[in-house]
């Protein structure tokens, strides 16, 4: 979401007690940096003693067992259990503790602990919510899916009102693809967001309340009523509509105005996407089954996390289990690119980060990626003009970019009524539409048949001219600018 609505922002003066020392901590860093490459600029996170800061503890073992011992670790350091995620081995922790990090490593007498690192520059804004231990269930619950819809040609389709103002529907052929389907009601798309106006005319016949959580409350999840709408961001509503606004003779038509979406908030009041809540978001997703997840954002508080940091990777590992996880239950998941018009093939320094305190000159080196985009199973869309040009604010990156869709003045739903919104935020939903199409006409095809699939239906796209940052490169087939090409929603449903 960093983002449209604040610049890729959508997107702490360190000293004293509670800096720790990379050799304080447990655990190898994911990817090694190679010889002729530098070591990223170091952010330590300070954690004075008393104030309340937030923590993720990976262990060694996704495992019922593992998460025990590492949940008598945090208790024994001093903290307070959040959240446990024993699918996924991952503890969100708390705690006032100065050296909460390194008497985690002390205190593991069940050598569990394989990383732990703090969340957040920031101290916790939310607080504590409920009773420390709490493990999710991870019982499928059903009861707020739609009647089943087969997928059915239709003899006419009868246009809503402002359909003839998506010129982005007429761009990926979704006018065309509606001439066969709408998407079938069986398919279930997380929106992974600011939360989703269950109210709006054009997206209450498609919101499944019982599936929706908010995910914002330290990362444990939250279904009472009403958690998982709105508070202070349209952003989510607006991603919403681009995927399934109905049919219904109101508004605007989504690219898959026929299939079920849930909100998945991953937001907060202050804009922040924090690991925990994504880890939450995607945990959910696996739990919950949904068919395709859309995250028009990047994990707060770094717009590029790096491996050989140990704060860093160890909130960036947990992140990468809950994906990898959700895609095994059979979740494909449609993030976007980024707007800093920045070549993420060729990282070299960033000026942004961390986006909650405040922001270090960093180099970067190849373990440094935006999250989820640039994460194994995830779909990263890169955002287009009207004219088909690339969009002046759209990272771009030659093997990063996967497909390109529509992400400049795109009309959709807010609370309230409808707007325009531009961002690679814009750009991503319409590919989880398709995928959510795709889902649709081959119910039985998994994550990496679906996105096989959106790739190679994809409409090859040359390199166009350069309008901002890094210069186009690559073949026509597949180039750093629209990856396989602009999206297809009639060759996904033909």
């Amino acid at each position: 979401m960093h983002h449209a609505t604040r610049s890729k922002r959508l997107i702490v003066a360190l000293s004293g007690a509670g800096l720790v020392a990379a050799s304080m901590l447990t655990g190898p860093a994911s990817a090694s940096v190679a010889a002729d490459e530098p070591t990223s600029t170091p952010v330590p996170i300070a954690t004075p003693e008393g104030q309340l800061m937030s923590y993720i503890v990976n262990a060694k073992h996704a495992n019922a067992g593992q998460t025990r011992l590492v949940e008598s670790a945090v208790k024994a350091a001093g903290g307070e259990v959040v959240q446990s995620w024993p699918q996924i081995g991952v503890v969100v922790a708390h705690s006032t503790k100065a050296d909460f990090r390194a008497d985690v490593v002390e205190l593991d007498s069940g050598h569990a602990v394989d990383s732990v690192g703090a969340s957040r520059t920031a101290a916790v804004s939310e607080g504590t919510p409920g009773t420390g231990g709490a493990t999710a269930n991870g019982q499928l619950s059903v009861g707020g899916w739609l009647a089943g819809q087969d997928v059915t040609a239709a003899e006419a389709v009868t246009l809503d009102p402002r359909e003839g103002e998506q010129w982005d529907m007429t761009q990926i052929k979704a006018d065309k693809a509606h001439e066969i389907t709408d998407g079938s009601s069986d398919v279930l798309v997380g929106v992974l967001d600011s939360g989703i106006d269950s109210t709006h005319p054009d997206l209450a016949p498609n919101v499944d309340l019982a599936n929706s959580v908010n995910c914002t409350e330290a990362g444990r999840p939250d279904t009472a009523a009403g958690a998982a709408e709105p508070t202070t961001s349209a952003h989510g509503t607006h991603v919403a509509g681009t995927i399934a606004a109905a049919r219904n003779g109101v508004g605007i038509v989504g690219v898959a105005p026929g299939v079920t979406m849930a909100s998945v908030k991953v937001v907060n009041d202050d804009g922040y996407i924090y690991p925990e809540y994504a880890v939450c978001g995607f945990v959910w997703a696996a739990e919950h089954g949904m068919d395709v997840t859309n995250n028009s954002y990047y994990v707060d508080p770094f717009e590029f996390w790096c491996d050989d940091q140990p704060d860093q990777h160890a909130a960036k590992e947990a992140v990468r289990r809950a994906v990898t996880f959700s895609t095994k239950k059979g979740v494909v998941h449609a993030a976007a690119a980024g707007n800093a018009a920045y070549d993420l093939a060729n990282k070299t320094t960033n000026t942004s980060s961390p986006n909650d305190g405040t922001a270090v000159n960093r180099t970067l080196n190849s373990t440094c990626h935006d999250i989820p985009t640039e994460l194994d199973g995830v779909v990263t869309t890169s955002s287009i003009t009207q004219a088909g040009t690339l969009s002046s604010f759209s990272n771009r990156g030659l093997g990063v970019i996967d497909v390109a869709a529509p992400g400049s003045a795109i009309l959709s739903t807010v609370p309230g009524g409808y707007a325009l919104f531009s961002g690679t935020s814009m750009a991503s939903p319409h590919a989880a539409g398709v995928l959510a199409l795709l889902k649709s006409t081959h119910p039985d095809a998994t994550p990496a048949q679906l996105i096989d699939m959106l790739r190679a239906q994809a409409t090859d796209t040359a390199c166009s001219t350069t309008t901002r940052g890094a210069a186009c490169v690559g073949p026509v087939e597949d180039n750093s600018y629209f990856g396989e090409g602009v999206i297809d929603a009639l060759a996904a449903v033909s």
